[in-house]
């Protein structure tokens, strides 16, 4: 077998740029913490890069990509990644190495529980941690994920997702918003976030490593690539910019966290449509992501909600607003393999997209809420005030992120 050296070289960059997001992550949340929650925050991401890579390898490829059980999971016939050889291509008609498309898939699961993170920071041991990350990826992720991309039943009903709208930021934006009810709110509050410079780099990394997220899950090189990696920039820099206006005419000065997190939740909001819509619509969704998830923060803390990191009001809310966008915007004329949205006719896409994100939500919301409790049963999940004022990173791993003396 003869690889296409373009394509298997490009998506070799993608998966590397999907990768570099999981610390992008650890950094933008490292930064939102307090000075005494920066190690716990950070350590919950890079550990996914371990714990997710191993379950991947075992069963996690063959659950969502292998065979089908009711369409809604895989089998186990490509467990420890059996029966795939070194010459294998991914199709008869994309000449990359199965094992790259392995692989890229992988840095999807990694950082897909990493999200969720940012809801319950300050609020979570690391044992239950560990134990809802493992059980979450086996009974969230990783059934959408083969519902959605890996031929079953939402694939086989038409439903389109381009990057991760409802298998990502819908599922995991959810469970975020679960855990925070569950958990309660935080009994110390932090005097805002630590250090913005690393948000910033965080949403930099981020930034970039959305590039390989979007244009790379077109799985090789042509002009569907290209509109995905120009509609993921013009979604997030409208996004950006909108939320930076909305929030200096109601704050009197411009925010850099505001223009930062704009960003984010652009770059979410334009995930499951990236490859389906116009450069013009991408602007049109960036814009009407920076209003809706600036609004959806503000929900949040008018009701209350201690979802520190707003991974629902940016994640959960962006992803959703992005696939009922994709159901009203996308056009085969963009990409024949896509469909016609709402405003070209395709009323029935349109429902379907709007229906499957619906499901995934709640079906997110509930499953997390109950697994926590159970967790709870199993280890206690809450951390106790006591523990809070101290600090996760002392009382938790005993390390801490800076020298007070």
């Amino acid at each position: 077998m003869h690889f296409n050296p373009g394509d298997t070289g490009f998506m070799l960059l993608a998966t590397s740029l999907v990768m570099l997001m999981t610390p992008g992550l650890a950094f933008f949340y490292g930064g939102l913490v307090g000075r005494k929650n920066v190690l716990s925050i950070m350590m919950q991401s890079f550990v996914s890069m371990g714990i997710t890579t191993i379950i991947w390898y075992v069963v996690g490829y063959s659950l969502c990509f292998s065979g089908d059980v009711y369409g809604i999971i895989g089998n186990l016939d490509k467990m420890f990644l059996r029966g795939i050889s070194i010459s294998q291509a991914f199709s008869p008609t994309n000449n990359i190495p199965m094992y790259v498309f392995v692989a890229y898939q992988m840095m999807f699961a990694i950082i897909t529980p990493a999200l969720i993170t940012g809801a319950f920071t300050n609020r979570i041991r690391f044992k239950a941690y560990l134990l809802f990350q493992i059980t979450w990826l086996f009974l969230v992720y990783f059934p959408f994920t083969h519902m959605v991309w890996g031929g079953g039943i939402l694939q086989q009903w038409g439903v389109l997702d381009f990057a991760g709208g409802i298998v990502v930021h819908a599922t995991a934006g959810m469970a975020a918003l679960a855990s925070v009810f569950y958990v309660g709110r935080r009994k110390v509050l932090e005097h805002g976030p630590h250090s913005i410079p690393n948000v910033a780099l965080g949403t930099a990394l981020l930034w970039f490593g959305w590039y390989g997220f979007n244009a790379g899950s077109q799985l090789r090189v042509d002009g569907i690539t290209a509109i995905a990696f120009l509609n993921t920039d013009i979604a997030a820099s409208f996004a950006a910019i909108t939320w930076l206006i909305i929030e200096w005419s109601k704050e009197k000065k411009p925010k850099f966290l505001g223009l930062l997190t704009g960003a984010v939740a652009g770059l979410a909001t334009i995930t499951p449509a990236a490859g389906f819509v116009s450069p013009g619509y991408a602007a049109l969704i960036g814009i009407i992501s920076g209003i809706v998830c600036y609004s959806a923060v503000g929900l949040k803390n008018k009701l209350g909600w201690d979802d520190a990191l707003d991974v629902w009001g940016v994640h959960g809310v962006g992803g959703v607003t992005g696939v009922v966008l994709l159901g009203m915007f996308a056009s085969t004329a963009i990409n024949p393999n896509g469909a016609n949205g709402l405003i070209f006719g395709g009323m029935d896409f349109f429902i379907k997209e709007v229906v499957a994100v619906l499901f995934a939500s709640i079906y997110a919301f509930i499953f997390t809420y109950v697994m926590l409790a159970l967790i709870n049963k199993i280890t206690p999940v809450k951390i106790n005030e006591i523990e809070q004022k101290t600090g996760l990173d002392e009382v938790l791993h005993g390390e801490q992120a800076y020298d007070e003396k």
